[in-house]
C-alpha cells in the first residue's frame, strides 16, 4: 500500500469571463494570482491559479475561465463546496468586507465547532469560509490586511451518490481518515489533519447527477510529496481496476486522474516543481507563462486572450 495522499492540493473550477474572475479573487477575497497560463488542451482560453504569497499546495484555486460557456448544474457526483480558511478572530472582518463588496451570504452557522460563512462567486460557484484555528501564515502583500488574509483551504465538500465506496476509498487507499460525522456529512483528514488537509464526504443519493460547466468544480487534486509516491499510488489505484490516466506533466506539477465511484474527478498532483518553476518567486503571475510546446505559438495566443488587470497592480 502507498503512503497515501497528505491533503488538498489544488481545486479547479468552471468560471465565466476572466477579468471578472480576476476581480473576485485577487480582489474582493485578496488570494494572491500566482499563475496566468493558458489551458493546454485550449491555448485560447485562461488558466488562472490563485493561492497564498508563495503558491503552497493547499491554498491553489486554479479557473479556466470560458467569457460564453453555458453554466453548469451543482449535484451529485461534484465538488459542490470549496471552503477556505481564516484565522478564528477575523470573522467580524469578513462579514464586513463581504458586504462592503456586495457578496450576499447565508447566516454564519457552526459545524464541527468552527463557525462558516456561505456565498457565491460571480459565476455561483459555492464557497465558504471557515473561521479556525489555522497558524498557516495567509498573503500578506494583496488588498486584505496580512491578519485577516485567506490561509489557504479549509476543507471541500464532495457530494456523492456512493459515499460509503467514496470513503472506503479515500481511508483505505488514499490516506485519510475518518475524523468527524454529522447527519449526512463525514469528515476526513489526512495528513496532520489540520485545515487544509479537509474533506467532506456527503451523501447525494437519490439527488440529480451535476453537469459540468460555469460555476461548476471541474476536478479536485490530492497531493503527493513526489513523482515516486506518485507512481506508487497509480499502480495502487490502477490495481483496484479505476481507469487511471498515465502521468502528465503540468508545468508546476505532474498529474494523474480517476474518476471515484461517486463521480468525482480526482486528480493525485506532485508538489514540486512548485509555481517558481519558470518565474521568480517575487513576481509569480505576472507575466504569461506558457509550456516550452507552446511557445511558438506564443502571438497568437495572445492575440485571442483578453489582458487582464489585477486589483491594486499595473494592467498585465
Amino acid at each position: 500500500m502507498s503512503a497515501g495522499t497528505s491533503g488538498i492540493h489544488h481545486v479547479t473550477a468552471i468560471g465565466g469571463g476572466p477579468q471578472r474572475n480576476v476581480d473576485f479573487y485577487a480582489g474582493t477575497l485578496g488570494t494572491r494570482l500566482v499563475k496566468k497560463t493558458v489551458n493546454f488542451d485550449d491555448p485560447g482560453t485562461y488558466h488562472l491559479y490563485y493561492g497564498d504569497g508563495g503558491g503552497t499546495p493547499g491554498t491553489i484555486m486554479t479557473f479556466f475561465p470560458w467569457e460564453d460557456a453555458q453554466g453548469g448544474r451543482i449535484g451529485s457526483g461534484q465538488v459542490i463546496t470549496t471552503a477556505y480558511s481564516i484565522p478564528a478572530t477575523s470573522l467580524g472582518y469578513w462579514t464586513e468586507r463581504l458586504v462592503e463588496h456586495g457578496v450576499r451570504f447565508e447566516k454564519p452557522r457552526d459545524r464541527f465547532g468552527d463557525t462558516v460563512l456561505a456565498f457565491e462567486d460571480p459565476d455561483g460557484l459555492r464557497l465558504e469560509i471557515v473561521a479556525s484555528d489555522d497558524r498557516r501564515v495567509g498573503y500578506a502583500s494583496g488588498p486584505v490586511p496580512a491578519e485577516h488574509s485567506i490561509r489557504g483551504f479549509h476543507h471541500a465538500a464532495l457530494a456523492v451518490g456512493a459515499a460509503d465506496r467514496t470513503t472506503q476509498l479515500m481511508t483505505d487507499h488514499l490516506g485519510f481518515r475518518r475524523v468527524d460525522g454529522a447527519e449526512n456529512r463525514t469528515r476526513l483528514a489526512a495528513g496532520d489533519g489540520t485545515p487544509g488537509n479537509l474533506v467532506d464526504v456527503m451523501d447525494a443519493s437519490g439527488f440529480p447527477r451535476g453537469t459540468t460547466g460555469v460555476g461548476t468544480v471541474h476536478h479536485i487534486a490530492f497531493r503527493v510529496r513526489n513523482e515516486e509516491a506518485q507512481l506508487a499510488m497509480r499502480e495502487e489505484v490502477a490495481g483496484l481496476g479505476y481507469d487511471v490516466t498515465p502521468v502528465l506533466d503540468r508545468s508546476y506539477f505532474r498529474s494523474i486522474y480517476f474518476r471515484e465511484p461517486g463521480g468525482v474527478l480526482f486528480e493525485i498532483a506532485t508538489d514540486p516543481p512548485g509555481f517558481a518553476a519558470d518565474e521568480d518567486a517575487e513576481h509569480l503571475g505576472e507575466t504569461l507563462k506558457l509550456p516550452p510546446w507552446l511557445e511558438e505559438r506564443r502571438g497568437e495566443i495572445e492575440e485571442v486572450l483578453t489582458p487582464l488587470r489585477v486589483p491594486g497592480k499595473e494592467d498585465s
